[in-house]
């Protein structure tokens, strides 16, 4: 017999920390050259999508903008189809191919329906394994990106995103580099095939898998990719040289009336001890709408739109940064309130109301990113790729819930000081 509903009666209210959070597991199997292809078969629609991850990120280059651009032409033409046919087999099956480049990795990405995987592969195989980066194409990329990059040039944003981790990691470093008009001018196709043809065609590759996935999806796999080379690739070490001055201030627009903020810090990658309860206490700093920076920078003072701070995501190395947008005249006045803000989590604990609030929305958050197969997938290559197993997620749970105001305090004391960040206004 079904129950009433009691309309009148508002549901319970259950807080997120009381979530009982599982990540589906993953079921992997290997191709027969030793490619390994993690993949989750969930969701309730006929779709799917296939990630290729390729060792071919930036840090493998011996010359700037060498990666991207070998990434980026990947779908510019084959041996055997141009660019307008790579895109209209695509479009016919109403799937999306995209290509991205990293720091470390590189990646070609399907979303597909699942039936129409089979007729799709090919083309893929042949965008990974015979992509010919004609010239004329990466002259019009050169073209494109020259002219993006002077309109972009005029943005303080862009200038000081692109400064700030040239001062924390060096300009010789992957993560601090940029790329300059004459950059673009000094690409060379034969180096690009050269780049192509080691880390593509006889690179490493990882595969990950999710959706409502085919039964024969392994014996697709190895036919079409089970013949790749998949040699190691290890990049070059790349020290860092961080920049000796720590305050920097730079006039891009004499007539500008926005100074944009960058503030950071370096900081160790999640194989650190202290990565997930500072992620807990960058919470309460600034990393969500209701956070600390948002209520005192936005809320009280109205020097911004928005303010945010976050943990970076790379591999190797992380930094720690605080970015915002603020009028010019009150951009120092802006940095003062972040250090103010910095010196109250150093100086007071939090309180536990607080804590309970960032305690639900980050298990809210986690609790949203997994709703769907490909949010999940993309939850474990996240794991897969930074040499880390399911213990990481669910003691990231474990902290979120058990991380105490004095534990955070102690992390402030130790990570929150305004002498060890770098400081940039770009107007």
């Amino acid at each position: 017999m079904s129950k009433t509903l009691q309309r009148k009666n508002a549901p319970a209210i259950v807080d997120a920390v009381n979530f009982d959070l599982h990540l589906k597991p993953y079921t992997k199997f290997v191709l027969r050259n030793g490619v390994e292809v993690y993949t989750v078969n969930a969701g309730a629609e006929e779709v799917m999508s296939l990630e290729f991850v390729f060792s071919a990120g930036n840090s493998f280059e011996e010359k700037n903008l060498v990666a991207a651009t070998a990434n980026f032409l990947l779908k510019n033409g084959t041996g055997s189809r141009t660019a307008f046919e790579i895109n209209e087999q695509v479009d016919y099956y109403g799937a999306y191919l995209n290509r991205a480049c990293y720091n470390e990795t590189a990646t070609v990405t399907l979303h597909t329906l699942s039936k129409h995987i089979g007729k799709l592969l090919p083309v893929v195989r042949d965008v990974i394994t015979d992509s010919r980066l004609p010239e004329e194409e990466i002259d019009i990329y050169r073209q494109s990106m020259k002219q993006r990059l002077l309109m972009s040039l005029r943005k303080s944003e862009f200038i000081a995103g692109r400064l700030i981790d040239a001062y924390l990691y060096g300009e010789d470093h992957p993560y601090g580099k940029y790329s300059r008009e004459e950059d673009f001018d000094a690409l060379r196709r034969d180096e690009l095939l050269a780049f192509y043809q080691q880390y593509y065609r006889d690179g490493k590759l990882v595969i990950f898998a999710a959706g409502r996935l085919p039964s024969n999806l392994e014996a697709l796999l190895n036919e079409y990719f089970g013949d790749l080379s998949n040699n190691d690739r290890t990049a070059p070490d790349r020290s860092i040289v961080a920049a000796a001055e720590k305050k920097v201030r730079i006039i891009n627009d004499e007539n500008g009336v926005q100074g944009s903020i960058r503030i950071a810090r370096p900081f160790p990658n999640r194989h650190h001890p202290d990565f997930q309860k500072t992620l807990v206490l960058n919470t309460v700093f600034g990393g969500f709408f209701g956070s600390r920076l948002m209520e005192n920078i936005r809320e009280d003072k109205g020097y911004t739109y928005g303010i945010h701070s976050y943990l970076q995501n790379h591999i190797n190395h992380s930094a720690w940064m605080i970015g915002t947008e603020a009028g010019r005249e009150v951009s120092e006045a802006t940095i003062e309130e972040v250090y103010k803000e910095m010196a109250d989590l150093r100086d007071e604990i939090i309180d536990e109301e607080e804590l309970l609030l960032v305690r639900n929305y980050m298990i809210g958050g986690i609790l949203g990113e997994l709703d769907g197969p490909f949010q999940i997938i993309a939850r474990w290559k996240n794991i897969v790729l930074n040499g880390m197993d399911e213990s990481y997620f669910y003691n990231s749970i474990n902290t979120i819930k058990s991380v105490t105001a004095e534990e955070l305090q102690a992390l402030a004391k130790k990570y929150l000081n305004p002498e060890d960040f770098y400081e940039l206004v770009v107007v």
